[in-house]
């Protein structure tokens, strides 16, 4: 599979930030007004740029370099039996081809050599000018190369470490006894959500159940009962308004005469 690995290498150098690869001017202008803004966030981009050069070429190396692995699954291919790999079709293989040489010389629409070199800036300058915040009086700015230096020595730790680990083997794997209980995460969000976090939301359910739910049915049920009480009062019966008529009458009559106004 020369073109896939070929693509797929350049693929890797570019996202993992190696210069002068597209991925690596993306990246760098990234890292660049990030540290102008926040270092936090700075840092937190390069460990993640760390990470991920060293995984680009694990997985590299794994994939091309490494030890052939599909004959250990030729039974989970079904009636396909054995399966070796092959080169793909060339409607696979061309968008292939057009993003790695994308990948090659796409990071040259956006160099931060001078100002002129900024094409795609200049290119997009009508859409985002109203938006666009200047970093040039900033220190991340009047040290931009730098902090390059410092993203070029990051990635290229991380594709070194990765090859000595997985190429060279002069260090011990250390990511499946990490990793082997997904850092505890699973663990972590199980005795959340089924310890606190259920208590939480039985005591949110009943609130709605008992208040919010109960306010609503309540008056719904008072309503109804009134409602019932009244339907007996209007019965339509002439004789029944007559008898309350006249009920009333005797009450208010009984009431002045308790009072002594009559």
């Amino acid at each position: 599979m020369p073109i896939t690995g070929f693509t797929f290498i350049i693929g890797w150098l570019a996202i993992a930030g190696i210069p002068p690869f597209a991925g690596f001017w993306s990246k760098d202008e990234i890292l660049l007004a990030a540290f102008a803004n926040n270092r936090l966030l700075w840092l937190i981009g390069v460990i993640t740029a760390l990470l991920t050069a060293y995984y680009m070429t694990r997985q590299v190396i794994m994939v091309f370099f490494g030890e052939a692995r599909w004959h250990d699954h030729a039974e989970e291919n079904g009636a396909h039996g054995d399966h070796t790999p092959h080169e793909s079709p060339w409607t696979m293989v061309t968008p292939l081809v057009v993003l790695a040489g994308l990948s090659i010389v796409g990071g040259a629409l956006q160099l931060p050599f001078s100002h002129s070199t900024k094409f795609l800036e200049h290119w997009l300058e009508p859409v985002i000018h109203h938006s666009e915040v200047s970093i040039s009086d900033t220190w991340a700015y009047s040290n931009k190369w730098l902090l390059l230096v410092v993203a070029v020595l990051v990635a290229v730790s991380g594709v070194v470490a990765s090859i000595a680990v997985y190429a060279k083997g002069k260090f011990k794997i250390i990511e499946p006894k990490i990793l082997a209980d997904a850092w505890r995460y699973d663990a972590a969000v199980s005795a959340i959500v089924g310890g606190p976090g259920r208590a939480a939301f039985g005591g949110v359910a009943a609130f709605d159940a008992k208040v919010i739910d109960g306010a609503v049915n309540g008056i719904g049920t008072e309503v109804r009962a009134t409602s019932g009480i009244l339907r007996k009062i209007q019965s339509g019966l002439v004789r029944s308004y007559a008898f309350v008529i006249g009920l009333g009458a005797v009450v208010i009559l009984a009431w002045f005469l308790l009072r002594g106004i009559l």
